[in-house]
């Protein structure tokens, strides 16, 4: 096996005086998990890798992506617009478009959320605004709420942070709402309340569990928040990075923005890279006013502006109904792929269901969340990831997905399965080769 890169500096890299140079945020700052787990695939060609989650590579628009920066960059006048730099907030036109169709899509006015255009970031992927709420809201020991378990890379961002994370323990619908409002309860009992800053939680089809948060929940969800916000003033930050990769109605769910009509609470996260391309790195985000001058502020000293010519593009993918057409090819795809991995789980661990072998069954987006009796050990050092390495076939384990709390072991049977990248087959081979690996490792 791989060994794992280090996180620490080499001390031939230290520099020879007295003290450490790096601040506190570097070293805070540890290796993400993807990163070895990619390293580890790109070494070993012929692993077929259910850990990474990326894109279908076969369905990138390369054809509509031609067709558009031609026509952007045949037209002098347009080309240049593209290619200058653009304003911190992003490409009006394009902010303006995102704000009418997240209206269509909810059907409510702009009006009827206090939202306008003004109130609406473009950013490098959803992943900076994500990096910028946490930058304005988190000082070191504040508290973060998060789903149990949770996207694993934004915990590292709360590590950057130095935040304190509080997790809520999730079942079918989601993250719950009677576990929150206990949680919430034992802060303020403690005197700590006024320490937490944010609830964070992917609502439609989870990274990394698949789930999506019904609708009855995301009413429970806000009604908790709402009460306990008088008391201290916190934000919902709602990641839906994946809600246009819906194969079933899920996707239709309306945001919790929608139940925020003075848009004073939550912060809804979107990004392109899933429906579209991750090579744009491109997100955005809906803020409540309060927040929109520090972010800028803030997002000026990162970039003063996420890639022009990128917003361009979409704004041209997305007026001429490209970009529409590429999701719904994108969605059959997943559909395929999502199906024939859900089957072949169905097929080979058929005789442990029942012996506390489960997994979730998503509506979209990549991930299937898969739990292994208590008794075997899915992490990096377990004799089951050495296992699945031999045997041709690699994944997350589920521990890396649970963000640190002081006195809270994160358990070690669970992994995330991403069918996004392998093909059909692929798919259906990688889980045989996976039941093989678990059922050598139960006897």
């Amino acid at each position: 096996m791989a060994k794992r890169r280090k996180t620490s500096v080499p001390q031939s890299e230290v520099p020879a005086v007295r003290g450490n140079l790096l601040s506190d945020k570097a070293l805070r700052t540890k290796e993400a998990p993807i990163s070895y787990l990619m390293a580890v695939a790109l070494a070993r060609p012929e692993l077929i890798s259910l850990a990474a989650g990326f894109v279908d590579n076969e369905t990138l628009p390369t054809q509509d992506a031609a067709e558009v920066f031609h026509e952007i960059l045949s037209d002098p006048a347009a080309g240049r617009a593209a290619l200058q730099y653009g304003t911190t907030a992003g490409y009006l036109p394009l902010r303006q478009l995102l704000l009418d169709r997240f209206c269509r899509r909810e059907a409510v006015s702009a009006a009827d959320l206090n939202l306008s255009v003004d109130d609406l970031i473009v950013t490098s992927g959803s992943q900076q605004l994500l990096y910028l709420i946490s930058s304005v809201l988190v000082n070191p020991g504040d508290i973060v709420i998060t789903a149990r378990p949770t996207y694993f890379v934004y915990g590292g961002v709360l590590q950057v942070f130095g935040a304190s994370v509080a997790g809520i323990d999730v079942d079918d619908e989601g993250i719950r709402a009677d576990l929150l409002d206990r949680r919430l309860a034992e802060l303020d009992a403690a005197g700590q309340l006024g320490r937490v800053k944010i609830l964070y939680f992917c609502s439609y089809f989870d990274n990394p569990t698949g789930l999506t948060v019904s609708a009855a929940r995301r009413r429970e969800i806000m009604d908790v928040v709402t009460r306990w916000r008088q008391k201290q003033r916190f934000y919902v930050l709602e990641d839906a990075a994946y809600r246009d990769l819906a194969v079933d109605a899920a996707g239709d769910l309306p945001s919790l923005k929608t139940l925020d009509p003075r848009n004073e609470l939550v912060i809804l996260a979107q990004t392109f890279s899933k429906p579209l391309a991750p090579g744009l790195k491109t997100g955005y985000g809906f803020l409540p006013k309060s927040l929109i001058g520090p972010v800028l502020d803030q997002k000026g000293s990162h970039d003063f502006g996420s890639a022009n010519l990128c917003q361009h593009f979409i704004y041209r993918m997305l007026t001429s109904g490209r970009a529409d057409r590429h999701i719904e090819k994108l969605r059959a795809a997943y559909r395929a792929k999502r199906d024939a991995m859900l089957s072949a789980l169905a097929e080979h661990f058929a005789d442990l269901v029942g012996s506390g072998v489960s997994w979730t069954r998503p509506g979209g987006g990549l991930y299937v969340w898969l739990t292994l009796p208590e008794g075997i050990d899915t992490g990096f050092g377990g004799s089951l990831f050495q296992r699945c390495l031999e045997g041709g076939v690699l994944y997350v384990p589920g521990n890396c997905c649970f963000a640190e709390e002081p006195g809270v072991e994160a358990p070690r049977n669970h992994m995330r399965l991403s069918f996004g990248v392998p093909s059909v087959e692929e798919n259906r081979l990688g889980i045989q080769r996976l039941s093989q690996a678990v059922h050598e490792e139960l006897r």
